[in-house]
């Protein structure tokens, strides 16, 4: 490209110099061979005067006193009548210029100057005109080269990036260039890159948030189909079936609900539902794991509530908050039920060492984790939390206590339950 702009430049360039190059050439040689030509006859004319003068007072013409008024390098011929022709300066050999004067006594002067003189002028004109058309050249050579670069280079840049996009690496460069048309097309490019590091952001947090979330319900729905495997008795199986028909249900609420707010994390599927029972849906599912640990669940505070949100969403936060106190806590793990203004609060608390002061504010951001955990469990139970219009804090750190915070459902009158756990 940078080739083809340069050629290009220089044949308009030469074009224009040939044009205006001859066009100015031709008119210098007449202009100078007219000048000569004028200035040869009105020599002729002078001549012409000084001899009428020496005619009108009976003074002598001879060479001597016309060689001091005539042109040094010109010859000059008077012819008077009755009288000998007078020549003054050497006649040129060759092409001439004449000029012809007849004074008032009836002489005629005859000037000539040699053409030699006009070609001498004629050339140095042309060599002035060459040397400008040489400058003109050379300035349009380095005005080729500086705007090829300018023009080709950008073009070069914007290949490397959109080669960088094809292979992966989505990082917006920020490059302009000053010309309009080549900083639009980086505009584009920078956004695309954006937009492909979003979804490839999107792609890793979503394949990060499945395993994560996946991994606990898997395990527990591989408990049940050993169990299924294990025993003979039918009810035994039907039970256990039931069980894990239900889990898998729940697996594929999880499974949508993460593709969903992957997509775009505002969006939210919330129904009115019977908190009551997704939050004895949890107990039921980890009380085997707290039996393993040699620990408890329990449940105590309000009942019959209803709240707004997505019934899958809401039992994944309560078992990221569970799972959390099982790994990170101590002691008996307690979800109390209460109300707050309009809304239904779930709190998740133990009797572990709690959260340290210096993770306390971030203990809701990925990666971050008290122990050798992935740190990504908190972080997604509240962007589940966030989807459905409700929100998870750490409203205590020693013994650490989370709350969800959920909308309530008006449609019938909560009813309070006794303070005691239910095992």
């Amino acid at each position: 490209m940078r080739r083809r702009l340069i050629s290009s430049t220089l044949a308009v360039v030469l074009v224009v110099i040939s044009v205006f190059g001859v066009s100015l050439v031709i008119v210098e040689t007449r202009t100078i061979t007219s000048s000569a030509q004028e200035s040869v006859e009105l020599e002729a004319m002078r001549l012409a005067g000084i001899v009428d003068g020496r005619l009108i007072g009976g003074e002598p013409v001879d060479p001597g006193i016309l060689s001091d008024h005539g042109g040094a390098d010109r010859y000059a011929r008077i012819e008077i009548p009755g009288r000998p022709p007078v020549e003054v300066g050497t006649r040129p050999e060759g092409g001439v210029i004449r000029g012809t004067a007849v004074g008032e006594r009836g002489e005629r002067v005859v000037v000539e100057e040699s053409r030699s003189s006009v070609t001498r002028e004629v050339g140095r004109t042309l060599l002035i005109i060459g040397a400008v058309a040489l400058l003109a050249v050379v300035a349009a050579v380095l005005l080729a080269l500086r705007q090829a670069n300018r023009l080709a280079s950008p073009l070069t840049d914007l290949a490397e990036t959109a080669e960088r996009l094809g292979s992966g690496d989505p990082r917006p460069r920020h490059r302009r260039y000053g010309v309009p048309e080549l900083d639009r097309v980086a505009d584009v490019l920078d956004a695309s890159a954006e937009r492909i590091a979003r979804m490839l952001t999107a792609e890793r947090r979503l394949a990060a948030d499945a395993s994560h979330q996946l991994r606990t319900p898997l395990t527990a729905l591989s408990m049940r189909l050993e169990e299924i495997s294990e025993t003979d008795d039918l009810e035994t199986v039907r039970e256990e079936a039931t069980i894990a028909l239900a889990q898998v249900e729940r697996l594929t609420d999880v499974v949508q609900r993460l593709l969903t707010n992957a997509r775009d994390p505002r969006t939210g599927s919330a129904v009115g539902f019977d908190l009551d029972e997704v939050v004895k849906q949890q107990i039921e599912e980890w009380r085997p794991a707290y039996r393993s640990a040699g620990r408890a669940i329990v449940r105590s505070g309000r009942t019959g509530m209803r709240a707004v949100g997505t019934p899958g969403a809401v039992a994944q936060v309560l078992a990221a908050l569970i799972e959390n106190s099982l790994m990170h806590g101590g002691g008996t793990v307690a979800l109390r039920t209460r109300v707050t203004g309009n809304q239904a609060v779930v709190e998740v608390t133990d009797e572990g060492p709690g959260v340290p002061a210096d993770l306390g504010a971030r203990i809701f951001e990925r990666t971050i984790s008290g122990r050798n955990s992935t740190g990504i469990g908190l972080a997604v139970a509240r962007d589940l939390a966030e989807a459905d219009g409700g929100r998870l804090e750490l409203v205590q750190l020693k013994p650490a206590v989370f709350a969800l915070f959920l909308s309530r459902e008006s449609r019938r009158r909560d009813e309070e339950a006794p303070q005691r756990p239910i095992r």
